[in-house]
């Protein structure tokens, strides 16, 4: 029997890039495509695939968030995340959320094909590079956490300023916005000022501008 699959990605030319090479692989079906994490979960419910390709970051829900979800109301419908990002915060995210594996978008045909097959299979996908990644996530400690002026800098991030309306609203130079952020990204390490936020408001570093 065909392996059914759900493709998730909100770029359309990707998706119909993944369904084009998957069509060519003997035994897998693409079932459906979501372009978004809510979407996904909605279909996963619907269409009970036997994989999900999920990709990391979508609008509103993203790829965590709708892998836990699928994790926690499909039994059985295994997530193997696509991804550009290799941050070691995102390879734990995801696997703690319930994926069956990490796999980046620079993945051969043939590794991809055999991600997918591995996963339905029941086992776990983690390239020698994202297990490396994630042991030594885990042999390492807790990164240093942000100081008071750099979750100032989050905080105004957060609220949707640009650094030159962030330097003005602290009285610094946007030349020194941007260092903090750097040293803000590589505390909460992410690689941008979204996944930043999401990371900082996970962690509870900025309720005293949220309250909550």
């Amino acid at each position: 029997m065909s392996i059914r699959l759900l493709i998730a990605d909100d770029h359309p030319v990707v998706r119909a890039g993944l369904v084009g090479l998957l069509a060519c692989e003997s035994g897998l079906e693409v079932v459906g495509e979501a372009d978004s994490g809510t979407a996904a979960v909605r279909l996963a419910a619907e269409l009970r695939p036997d994989v999900v390709l999920m990709d990391l970051r979508m609008p509103g829900l993203d790829g965590v968030d709708a892998t836990a979800r699928i994790a926690a109301e499909c039994p059985g419908v295994r997530v193997l995340i696509l991804t550009t990002y290799d941050t070691d915060s995102n390879i734990v995210r995801a696997v703690e959320a319930g994926a069956a594996g990490y796999l980046l978008k620079d993945a051969t045909p043939a590794a991809l094909a055999a991600a997918i097959r591995s996963a339905a299979d029941g086992e776990t996908v983690l390239p020698p590079l994202i297990a490396a990644k994630l042991v030594h996530h885990m042999r390492n400690p807790a990164p240093e956490k942000p100081t008071a002026r750099e979750l100032d800098v989050l905080a105004l991030v957060a609220q949707g300023l640009t650094n030159a309306a962030i330097g003005r609203r602290l009285h610094i130079s946007e030349t020194t916005v941007k260092t903090h952020l750097v040293r803000v990204f590589a505390k909460l390490d992410v690689d941008d000022r979204t996944a930043a936020v999401t990371v900082a408001m996970r962690r509870r570093l900025l309720t005293d501008v949220f309250g909550t």
